[in-house]
C-alpha cells in the first residue's frame, strides 16, 4: 500500500480563537495542546480481505469534524445545541441498511489472493419440524424398502419361473420317455404276439402236413429197437461208418413199404444179404437189407404199409435186424430217422 511521506516538522502555533465561540469538534480550552499528525506506512496497518479500501486519517480540521474519505457513517446523529441535547426518535422499528461492496484500488505487490467463493448453502430448514424430517426419512426408507422388496420378488419370480419350467420340462421328458417306452413295449408285445401266432399257425400247418403225410407214409417195421444210427463210426462197417439205421427185431418180423412206389431191385447183395429197393415217385430210394425173405419182385407197384419182406440176419450182421438206408434222387445217402420224422412219423 502506498503511504504518505512524513511531512516536515512545523513549530507549534496555538490557535487564535475567541474563547466565547463554541465549535463542534473544535479545540477546547481544557484539552491539548496537540500537534499535527500525518499517517505513514508504519502508523497505518493495511486492511486485508476480499475488498480493501485505502483509508486515510486526518487531523482535526479547524471549525469542522474530520471524516473518512471513502465510507460515510450512517445513523442517527445526536446534535448538541446551545440549550440542550437532541436525541434520536424512538418508537419506530430499526431499518436494516446494507451497503454495497466498494472496489479496491491498490498497488500492493504482496496483496493476498481473493478468498474462494463460499459453497452454496443448503436450502433453509425453517418451518420443517423434526416430525416432518422423520416422516420424510421414513417415506424414503419405505420407498427404498419397497423397491428392494419388488426387486427381490421379481428375482424370486424369475427363479420360480425357471424352476417351474425345469420341472415342467423334466415332467414332459419323463412323460415322453414313458410314452415311448409304453409304445415300444406295445410294439414288442404286438410283434411277439404276432410272431407267436405265426409260429403257432406254422406249427399247426406243419402238423396238418405231417398228418397228411403220415397217412401216406408208414414205419418200415414194428416191435423194434434202434441199435445203430446213421454216421456212427466203427470197424464193423467197410466204409468206416454206418450208412443207415438198424431196427433190431426178431427174425420173421414183417417189413412194410414206407410209401407207395415201385420195386426197382430185389435179391442178394453181398454184405447186405437179401435186399429190396423201393423207388418213390420223387426218385427217393429206400433200401431194406439183411432180410430173411423177399415178398415182391422188380417192377411191382406197392402202396404205403404193404408187406415187402421179413426181418433176418443175412449178410454181414451180428444179429437179426433191418438195416434201412435212404438215398436221394442224386444218389447221396441221408439219415433215415430224420427223413422219417420229416414225413410225420415218430420212429
Amino acid at each position: 500500500m502506498a503511504s504518505n511521506r512524513p511531512a516536515p516538522g512545523a513549530p507549534f502555533i496555538p490557535a487564535q480563537r475567541s474563547d466565547d465561540t463554541v465549535v463542534y469538534g473544535g479545540p477546547r480550552t481544557d484539552e491539548g495542546p496537540w500537534e499535527e499528525w500525518n499517517p505513514s506506512a508504519e502508523t497505518v496497518r493495511p486492511v486485508r480481505g476480499r475488498h480493501r479500501v485505502a483509508k486515510q486519517r486526518g487531523g482535526l480540521a479547524r471549525g469542522g469534524l474530520a471524516r473518512s474519505s471513502t465510507v460515510l457513517g450512517v445513523g442517527v446523529i445526536a446534535a448538541v445545541g446551545a440549550g440542550g441535547m437532541a436525541t434520536a426518535q424512538t418508537g419506530k422499528p430499526p431499518v436494516a441498511i446494507s451497503l454495497p461492496d466498494l472496489p479496491t484500488f491498490t498497488d500492493d505487490a504482496d496483496a493476498e489472493e481473493p478468498a474462494a467463493e463460499p459453497e452454496t448453502a443448503p436450502l433453509s430448514g425453517i418451518g420443517v419440524t423434526p416430525a416432518d424430517t422423520g416422516q420424510g426419512t421414513t417415506d424414503a426408507g419405505e420407498a427404498l424398502r419397497a423397491r428392494i422388496m419388488a426387486q427381490a420378488e421379481s428375482q424370486q419370480d424369475q427363479v420360480d419361473t425357471k424352476a417351474a419350467q425345469a420341472v415342467l420340462a423334466a415332467a414332459e421328458k419323463k412323460a415322453t420317455a414313458a410314452a415311448e417306452k409304453a409304445e415300444r413295449e406295445a410294439r414288442e408285445k404286438a410283434a411277439a404276439e404276432k410272431k407267436k401266432a405265426e409260429e403257432e399257425a406254422a406249427r399247426k400247418a406243419e402238423e396238418e402236413r405231417l398228418a397228411k403225410l403220415a397217412k401216406q407214409f408208414a414205419l418200415p417195421t414194428s416191435s423194434y429197437t434202434l441199435t445203430s444210427t446213421f454216421g456212427q463210426a466203427g470197424s464193423l462197417w467197410s466204409s468206416g461208418y454206418h450208412t443207415g439205421t438198424d431196427f433190431a427185431a426178431p427174425t420173421g418180423t414183417l417189413i412194410k413199404a414206407v410209401h407207395s412206389g415201385t420195386i426197382t431191385s430185389a435179391g442178394w447183395d453181398g454184405s447186405y444179404g437179401y435186399k429190396t429197393v423201393l423207388t418213390l415217385d420223387d426218385g427217393t430210394e429206400v433200401w431194406y437189407a439183411h432180410q430173411s425173405s423177399i415178398s415182391v419182385s422188380v417192377g411191382q407197384k406197392v402202396t404205403t404199409g404193404e408187406v415187402i419182406g421179413r426181418v433176418g440176419a443175412t449178410g454181414n450182421v451180428t444179429g437179426a435186424h433191418l438195416h434201412l438206408e435212404v438215398h436221394t434222387s442224386s444218389g447221396g445217402g441221408i439219415d433215415p430217422l430224420a427223413w422219417l420224422r420229416d414225413k410225420g412219423l415218430n420212429p
